[in-house]
């Protein structure tokens, strides 16, 4: 943010925006003049950040509910380890994959809140429905749907938020913003599996979470309304682009796609918690009941590893970044183990391993690409890992069936791989460059 830019509200700016145009558009857009310098968002950086969290917050409450169940909740239908692994795997891929087609769609049309709020509505409606979904087809198909919703708005929301971390500072920013998110994600397993220890059944466990997922939707629109033009929080992105760039795919930097292919290697070994949760239920390490509540203690691990890694990234760059392939070998040989104490700890790696990737990922998308461009890259980074995903559910699923040592060692030489990939490309700047 400017300094001399008051970051208080201004009291001459409406919520309504342009006639027919979403609030949310990036003023940079098409057929939008260039935003005059003495207006300013509505709320202050760090208060649109920390309310975003809140809406994140909520919205985990639901997703991560389920998620935390969605292993169990398949074999309870018939599912094997294997439709576990390619079914939650489709899931993240679909997640992160259809972002090549929002993410360039919210750059082109601007509608960033519309977007926003349109996926959250559809993951706010696939969860309760999955509590009561009575074949194996119908729950697979919710799943994906739920997903489906994560992609539609994770670009333009992730825009949104970079704006106000450019005045707070990326890592710390989206570090913050992944805490408060991850809260809700130890909050929804817990109620789980409270329903779940009480009623022995996922529709009630599930049904219930319709009623956080409503108060994000409410709170998200309050948000819309407060802060209209999030773009500007981050003076560059309100600046008009040249003749002829605006609608025009971008050439994304060279230094994106690097950092790209690193995070895809560390990704293909890394198993979804569906996998894990499979295995614990399988090996009858922990009651089905129990294992919302190591989902919950994983998310907290998540928020915990964020805020270091995110304070660390504002402080060293992503050289920070090499841990993340030693967190996902390590947590492989841990989860997939057999005795109780070791999958604890690798179920709270598994944890840290989201933090990094939920928050200092995405953290560095944002220094290296352009903000007239940025939801765009942020739609190809997610294909990019989605692919990866894929691959790792199938992978996983897979090679536990086959061999456990297997998994560990065919993980652990993928993570060496990353690992030398990540240094390879840093001291041709390709990454801090």
């Amino acid at each position: 943010m400017n300094p001399g830019m008051d970051p208080g509200r201004d009291p001459g700016m409406g919520a309504g925006g342009d006639p027919g145009r979403d609030p949310g558009a990036n003023p940079s857009g098409p057929n939008r003049p260039a935003a005059p310098a003495e207006r300013s968002p509505g709320l202050r950086p760090w208060r649109f950040v920390v309310w975003f969290g809140v809406v994140s917050l909520l919205a985990d409450f639901v997703y991560e509910g389920a998620r935390s169940v969605t292993g169990p909740l398949l074999a309870s239908l018939g599912a094997s380890a294997l439709v576990v692994g390619v079914v939650t795997g489709a899931g993240e891929a679909a997640a992160l994959g259809l972002r090549l087609l929002s993410g360039p769609l919210a750059d082109r049309t601007g509608r960033f809140w519309a977007l926003t709020i349109a996926g959250y509505a559809l993951t706010v409606a696939a969860v309760p429905l999955l509590g009561v979904a009575g074949t194996l087809t119908a729950a697979c198909v919710l799943v994906v749907a739920e997903r489906v919703g994560k992609a539609v708005r994770s670009p333009a929301k992730d825009t949104l938020l970079s704006h106000a971390t450019a005045a707070t500072g990326r890592g710390r920013g989206f570090a913050v913003h992944e805490a408060l998110d991850q809260f809700g994600a130890v909050i929804g397993p817990l109620t789980v599996a409270g329903v779940l220890a009480a009623t022995g059944s996922y529709g009630p466990a599930l049904g219930v979470l319709a009623v956080p997922g409503v108060a994000a939707l409410a709170l998200l629109v309050w948000l819309r309304a407060r802060v209209p033009e999030p773009a500007r929080y981050e003076p560059a992105a309100t600046t008009r682009p040249a003749d002829g760039e605006a609608g025009r795919r971008a050439r994304l930097p060279r230094a994106f796609w690097v950092y790209a292919a690193f995070t895809a290697a560390t990704t293909t070994g890394f198993a979804t918690f569906g996998v894990v949760s499979f295995h614990l239920v399988h090996r009858h390490l922990v009651s089905a009941s129990l294992v919302p509540v190591l989902y919950a203690a994983a998310m907290f691990a998540d928020a915990v590893v964020a805020l270091a890694t995110g304070w660390l990234y504002d402080r060293v760059g992503p050289r920070v970044l090499a841990v993340l392939p030693v967190l996902v070998a390590a947590m492989t040989a841990l989860a997939f183990s057999g005795t109780r104490a070791a999958v604890v700890a690798g179920v709270l790696l598994w944890g840290a391993v989201m933090g990094v990737q939920e928050s200092t990922l995405r953290a560095t998308v944002a220094d290296l690409v352009p903000t007239g461009h940025r939801a765009t890259a942020y739609g190809v980074f997610a294909a990019v890992v989605g692919v990866a995903t894929l691959a790792g559910g199938a992978l996983t699923g897979t090679l536990y069936e086959v061999s456990v040592p297997a998994l560990v060692a065919t993980v652990a030489i993928v993570q060496a791989a990353a690992l030398v990939l990540l240094v390879a490309v840093r001291p041709a700047g390709e990454i801090t460059g």
